[in-house]
């Protein structure tokens, strides 16, 4: 299993992210799920918001990082005005 994953420092603005969610499920071949981070065990998280697509095998997870859908979800977000997130790829056993 392949993943993007994105961690926001503060959570995004509701009203605005919803718009941003419609962008992000296109993404071809993927899986989109996103929400606030309630913690860590030490108590404070260093993160507020998470959101994440998952991909079944490597080559659904490279034509869509490759994909525009996919590159348009950054313009998405920049436009927006949402905070600058930190994004890794993930591969999972």
């Amino acid at each position: 299993m392949f993943k993007v994953v994105v961690l926001y420092e503060e959570a995004p603005d509701p009203e605005s992210y919803a718009g941003h969610v419609d962008v992000c499920r296109s993404v071809p071949g993927s899986v989109f799920r996103h929400g606030a981070v309630l913690g860590s065990p030490a108590g404070h998280a260093a993160h507020a918001y998470y959101a994440e697509w998952e991909f079944a095998d490597r080559a659904s997870f490279d034509a869509a990082t490759a994909s525009e859908e996919f590159l348009a979800t950054g313009r998405d977000a920049r436009d927006r005005g949402l905070p600058r997130p930190i994004v890794e790829f993930l591969e999972l056993d």
